[in-house]
């Protein structure tokens, strides 16, 4: 492959990536109370078990440090949608929970979020670049989820 199609691809990529992300947040505020980041915390509690997870392992799937999810997990406890416990077992672990006015939220913005996800992207893609896509994310995911050797 030559090193133009690589880059055009690249910039391609980036800039759609951008743009789908703003385009959906967007349309998100727009539908909802929720941003599209406050709206993938609450999907990520909802299919937990018991709507809880550990802070850290949040934090990881939502690709956010440890005082980025701390502030989002402030923002969205003072509007009554999710809370933090300690866990039983060992104190130092804190669990987010997702609370019931969450769940609520969550549902009542779920149609929207799906509409939009639909138009701004999937309708634009055959049945052949889904799994090309999926095939090429989910490998690159994988990669960069490898913790680094120093």
């Amino acid at each position: 492959m030559a090193a133009t199609s690589r880059v055009r691809m690249w910039r391609s990529y980036f800039e759609s990536s951008v743009l789908l992300q703003q385009a959906l947040d967007d349309r998100f505020r727009a539908t909802s109370d929720l941003t599209l980041f406050e709206y993938n915390l609450l999907l990520l509690l909802s299919e937990a078990p018991d709507g809880r997870l550990r802070m850290g392992d949040l934090a990881h799937a939502m690709v956010f440090s440890s005082s980025r999810l701390s502030y989002q997990i402030g923002v969205l406890e003072k509007r009554g949608l999710v809370c933090r416990e300690r866990d039983a077992g060992d104190a130092r672990v804190i669990h987010a929970c997702l609370t019931d006015a969450g769940r609520d939220a969550f549902d009542s913005s779920s149609r929207s979020h799906l509409t939009a996800v639909r138009e701004l992207f999937l309708d634009d893609l055959s049945a052949e670049d889904v799994v090309t896509l999926d095939a090429v994310f989910g490998r690159l995911k994988a990669r960069l989820r490898e913790p680094t050797l120093e």
